[in-house]
């Protein structure tokens, strides 16, 4: 194929160079946005009246053949041309002759593909907002299904306090609702057309770029044409939100892994989502939890990548943009595979409460509780706290519990001490009094389901 820049130079170059210069190899992917952006395109020429109502129709008529004839896998796209904008291009002069030249009027590649890769991120944003919900109704059904389950909350991964295991499943079910208001407020920014920038500096035809912009769906148009084709901001936030949502799928699946050991037990996935050993009959690997916590380092190098490509460069097009495509698609495209193997994974997770339950008894956990009742007594809690203390050592020391302490033995340690202080301490009292809002009582964990569902239903 002859370059479209052919010209003044020849427009040969050596086959390395050119190999190294071509991206059809990748941006192939976005021919359909870079047909839907070329038929508003002839549309809007036409209606300015740069162009006639035939010359109009054969352009929109070729170019909807061609999208046909590469969904139905009539046409291949050629590996050899230049990138996908000068495969679409050649395809339709081939086939509508002279008028096929005249598409490129009042529009620069540099134009073409920031429009093109605008249309392409907001379509993988609608499509991660919706894996995304599909996760969050995933964690809502078992924090249902779990609301009253009592296990130990951890911190420093040490046990820590009692609370339900419904309750620290919402906790990332709220990450998750963060993660798809950040993608969708990064709509408004993404929803922006270039087209009429052209290389830098607009075009001397009198073109509507808003009405070019409302064809295609986007909000508003850019109003500096050099900022027009050199911003790749909404790459660097696109891919941003797609590793601030790896870092919570990522701590998620590190805590399933933690779960599903024979060390805690709490959970066990679905064999669906687990692999076996070659050598070892008994294993059961949470694999899919551990590649989604692999993959992450994909997405967080995505995201160095885009900030370093675009750290240094002058204004306006610089062909290291180019470089922003794979990053783009690999993130796009591990966040999604990630998603779609999460849902599932939740959805047919088990929770083995008896041995959660066995765990929070341990560890002294309720110790909180036990300065809380001396504080409700009169005890100021920094007292309280010390008192509990010197209780807990003496149990490690004497091989006893908080529940089995005698009432004698807690009244050596201060006679502000009754015999309710055994209710105080019980595992469940000690979940069901957190009734503070966001908290771990099982009316708290359903006010934060109710809360997730409102959230589900709106969206």
């Amino acid at each position: 194929m002859e370059k479209l820049w052919a010209g003044l130079s020849s427009g040969k170059v050596s086959e390395i160079a050119d190999d190294f210069n071509s991206s059809i190899k990748f941006d192939k992917r976005l021919y359909k946005e870079d047909i839907t952006g070329s038929i508003a395109h002839a549309q809007m020429l036409n209606k300015c009246g740069i162009i006639t109502d035939a010359e109009a129709d054969t352009l929109v008529n070729g170019l909807s053949l061609v999208l046909n004839d590469i969904e139905t896998g009539a046409l291949k796209i050629d590996d050899r041309a230049e990138d996908i904008h000068t495969f679409v291009e050649e395809t339709l002069t081939e086939r509508v002759g002279a008028v096929g030249k005249k598409l490129h009027t009042a529009r620069s590649r540099n134009d073409q593909v920031a429009l093109d890769f605008r249309l392409y991120i907001l379509k993988e944003t609608q499509a991660i907002l919706a894996a995304i919900k599909t996760l969050v109704k995933a964690i809502a059904d078992k924090a249902e299904e779990y609301k009253d389950a009592v296990c130990a909350g951890y911190t420093h991964l040490q046990r820590a306090q009692p609370i339900t295991f419904g309750h620290h499943l919402l906790a990332y079910a709220f990450m998750l609702i963060r993660d798809y208001e950040r993608f969708n407020d990064a709509v408004k920014r993404v929803s922006v057309s270039p087209i009429g920038s052209c290389a830098l500096a607009g075009t001397t035809y009198n073109t509507d770029r808003a009405f070019e912009a409302a064809a295609l769906g986007l909000s508003r148009v850019c109003e500096n044409s050099i900022d027009g084709v050199s911003d790749r901001d909404f790459v660097a936030e696109f891919i941003s939100c797609c590793a601030l949502l790896q870092t919570h799928l990522s701590r998620f699946a590190e805590e399933i892994i933690l779960w599903t050991s024979w060390e805690f037990k709490f959970v066990s996935l679905s064999d669906e989502f687990t692999t076996g050993s070659s050598i070892m009959p008994q294993k059961r690997n949470s694999d899919m939890a551990e590649l989604v916590r692999g993959k992450t380092g994909r997405v967080f190098g995505d995201l160095t990548g885009i900030l370093t490509v675009l750290k240094g460069l002058p204004l306006a097009y610089n062909k290291d943009m180019q470089e922003d495509k794979e990053l783009a698609f690999d993130a796009a495209d591990t966040v999604k595979a990630c998603l779609a193997v999460f849902a599932p994974m939740v959805a047919t997770m088990t929770a083995h409460r008896e041995n959660m339950k066995a765990a929070a008894q341990k560890g002294f956990i309720n110790a909180t509780d036990l300065a809380d009742y001396l504080t409700k007594k009169g005890e100021p809690f920094r007292s309280a706290y010390k008192i509990c203390g010197e209780i807990v050592g003496y149990c490690i020391k004497n091989g006893k519990t908080l529940e089995t302490l005698s009432l004698d033995e807690y009244h050596s340690f201060s006679g502000l001490f009754e015999s309710d202080l055994y209710k105080a301490i019980d595992i469940e009292n000690c979940v069901n009094k957190r009734v503070s809002e966001g908290g771990t009582s099982v009316a708290s964990v359903e006010k934060q389901i109710s809360t997730v569902n409102d959230f589900l239903h709106k969206i």
